[in-house]
């Protein structure tokens, strides 16, 4: 099985490289898997994976750090984020936001589709996410989406990610560690080292065993 290892940041990734003696560059490849680093937020992802995405993958996975809305989830945690919306794909209508399915123009909300039953991704909790331009840090802001989407965790890649697949029939797969809290910005408690490591540990283990 040949896997495409997507990260917006070589530092999400850091230890893996390190582990299997890559360089770091935006596209690095193997003979069983090829990583492609594509930079921060959905637009950049996209771009890349519009380059690079093609059927000689069986599988794309997406790894990165995220922000929790669920202070209940251990800061650290891998998760494996099964749906994910474009959250501020839409319109306001004065106080109410239309997504934009009721626009008429297409689809918000993506599905990491594949049939992977390999016991290091079963035994991750299942979530949904939100992939957005700006990262929630005020109260209004991050009540008024858990009310509207109830999304657990917060990236600026993945829904990108499970609509470039979804577009080319490819499997795939997104798992992230969560290295904050979504709250009034605080980066004093942020654990982006611990999320990186177990992050980085989970991967090296599902590539190695893959």
């Amino acid at each position: 099985m040949k896997i495409l290892l997507v990260a917006a940041t070589n530092a999400e990734i850091s230890l893996l490289t390190e582990h299997f003696g890559l360089s770091g560059a935006a596209l690095m490849k193997t003979e069983k898997f090829d990583i492609l680093v594509t930079g921060v937020g959905m637009t950049a992802t996209a771009f890349s994976l519009g380059k690079h995405l093609s059927n000689r993958y069986n599988l794309v996975l997406n790894l990165g750090i995220a922000g929790s809305f669920d202070t209940s989830i251990p800061l650290g945690t891998v998760l494996n984020v099964v749906e994910d919306d474009f959250s501020e794909l839409g319109a306001e209508d004065q106080g109410q936001f239309l997504p934009i399915e009721e626009l008429g123009f297409g689809k918000s909300s993506y599905h990491a589709y594949n049939n992977l039953l390999h016991p290091s991704i079963s035994a991750l909790k299942k979530v949904k996410g939100i992939t957005v331009n700006t990262v929630h840090g005020s109260s209004g802001s991050i009540e008024s989406i858990k009310n509207r989407l109830h999304p657990v965790t917060e990236s600026m890649e993945g829904a990108a990610v499970l609509y470039c697949c979804e577009e080319a029939g490819i499997p795939c797969l997104q798992i992230r560690s969560i290295s904050n809290y979504v709250e009034p910005r605080n980066r004093e408690s942020w654990k982006i080292g611990l999320a990186i490591k177990n992050l980085n540990e989970w991967a090296i283990g599902f590539l190695t065993n893959s």
